[in-house]
């Protein structure tokens, strides 16, 4: 196989993804948003969780509002729950790894605080417990998965937000996951410095 044309095949797959995700998906976006928002508007935070590259995603999506995205405003208040390495190798060797999101969920999360649950498959047991201890303190979900949104879609309330990627491709789901990122970093900019 020529391989540039193996890469031509990979920008194509993910740009057609990402043009039927632009229609179908954007809902669901924009009512994230409006629950980020009103979330950060009212003193609340956002805690964010997910495993390999989720959890790089997670920790991006927490610097974006802590710092910035792409205007100037004061930092919003956000903390991924994949970086305190003290805290996740004492959780998974005192009690096991699927509850290093969810204490520490319990132990930061408060009533009007929101969730960024990501899992590509929607099935990642820590993502699943850390839903679970959100939804035991009064937080708000939104949930960013792939396939058919797996256990994760199932525990959501109607006050959650499900923005479930329809591929089965774990790249694929990704490269949306990022592309979603941005558009709530952007939304909640646009809502909170009253930007048209």
């Amino acid at each position: 196989m020529d391989l540039t044309e193996h890469i031509a095949e990979h920008f194509n797959a993910s740009a057609q993804l990402k043009s039927e995700c632009a229609f179908s998906l954007a809902p669901q976006i924009a009512a994230a948003i409006e629950l980020l928002s009103q979330s950060l508007l009212s003193d609340g935070k956002i805690l964010a969780c997910g495993n390999g590259g989720s959890a790089a995603d997670a920790q991006h999506f927490s610097s974006e509002l802590i710092n910035r995205f792409e205007m100037e405003r004061p930092g919003l208040a956000a903390i991924a729950l994949t970086t305190d390495s003290s805290a996740l190798t004492s959780i998974a060797n005192d009690y096991d790894f699927s509850v290093i999101f969810s204490k520490q969920v319990t132990a930061l999360g408060h009533a009007g605080d929101v969730l960024l649950a990501i899992s590509t498959s929607g099935n990642s047991r820590n993502v699943v417990e850390a839903i679970a201890a959100a939804q035991q303190r009064d937080m708000h979900v939104v949930a960013l998965t792939g396939n058919s949104g797996g256990l994760m879609s199932e525990l959501l309330t109607e006050d959650d937000v499900l923005i479930c990627v329809p591929s089965t491709s774990t790249a694929r789901i990704q490269e949306v996951h990022l592309l979603v990122i941005h558009c709530l970093c952007d939304g909640i900019d646009k809502i909170i410095l009253g930007v048209e």
